[in-house]
C-alpha cells in the first residue's frame, strides 16, 4: 500500500470536548488533512517537544526515548495503519543491529515519540483519501464546495444546525457536505473531522 508522509500542522484546545485537544496533520506534498482529537497529557507531550521546552523530569516519552537509545534502540517511522469507529491505530517501526520490530501505539503517543526521534509519520493513501479533508490548492475551499457568491441565508442555517447542538445524524448528506467546506474554510479541523465521520457512516450504511 502506498504510503504518505504526514506532517503536524496545528494543536489546539478542543471546542466540544472538555480537556482534549485537536491535532491537525497535513500530507506533505499536498493539500489533504487528517485531525485528530487526543488528550491533553499526550497534546503536552507533543507541544513541550515541538516548542524545544525541557522539562525539569523527563515525561514519560522522554523516559522512553532515553530507555531505548539505551539499548541501541531507534524509531526509525510511524505509521497511522486504520481508523475503526473513529479511532485511530499506529504502530511503531523500531530498531537496533540485530532486527525490526512494529510496535502497536496510541496515534497521540506514536506522535510524541515520533518526534523525539526526528522520524517521519505516515499514513496510507487508502485512509486519508477516506478520511482526511481536502483544500482547494487555489481557493483553499474543500474542492466542488458552492461559490461564495451564493446569498448567505443557507450558511446561516448551517451555522444554526451546527452552533445549536443539534445531531448531526438529523442533518440532510448535501448540508453536511456544505457545513464541511465551512469548517475547512474556518480551518476548524475538529468540526470538519466530526462531520466527515458522519458522511462516511452513512457512505459504509448505503
Amino acid at each position: 500500500m502506498k504510503k504518505i508522509k504526514l506532517e503536524i500542522l496545528a494543536l489546539s484546545y478542543s471546542q466540544t470536548q472538555s480537556g482534549a485537544y485537536a491535532l491537525v496533520l497535513a500530507e506533505t506534498d499536498g493539500n489533504r488533512r487528517l485531525p485528530i482529537i487526543i488528550g491533553a497529557y499526550e497534546a503536552q507531550a507533543i507541544a513541550i517537544e515541538l516548542e524545544k521546552m525541557i522539562p525539569s523530569r523527563p515525561l514519560t516519552h522522554d523516559l522512553l526515548k532515553a530507555f531505548a537509545e539505551g539499548f541501541d534502540i531507534v524509531i526509525t517511522e510511524v505509521i497511522i495503519y486504520k481508523i475503526v469507529e473513529g479511532v485511530f491505530y499506529s504502530k511503531l517501526v523500531a530498531n537496533n543491529i540485530q532486527q525490526t520490530a512494529e510496535i502497536d501505539a496510541r496515534t497521540s503517543d506514536a506522535i510524541a515519540l515520533a518526534l523525539r526521534f526526528n522520524c517521519p509519520i505516515y499514513t496510507y493513501e487508502s485512509i486519508l483519501s477516506t478520511y482526511g479533508v481536502v483544500l482547494d490548492e487555489k481557493s483553499n475551499k474543500l474542492k466542488g464546495g458552492e461559490d461564495e457568491s451564493q446569498g448567505t441565508e443557507t450558511k446561516t442555517k448551517r451555522k444554526a444546525l451546527s452552533d445549536k447542538g443539534s445531531n448531526l445524524a438529523d442533518i440532510n448528506e448535501e448540508e453536511l457536505k456544505k457545513m464541511l467546506q465551512e469548517a475547512i474554510d474556518n480551518e476548524d479541523y475538529e468540526k470538519a473531522s466530526h462531520i466527515r465521520d458522519e458522511l462516511n457512516n452513512r457512505n459504509k450504511n448505503e
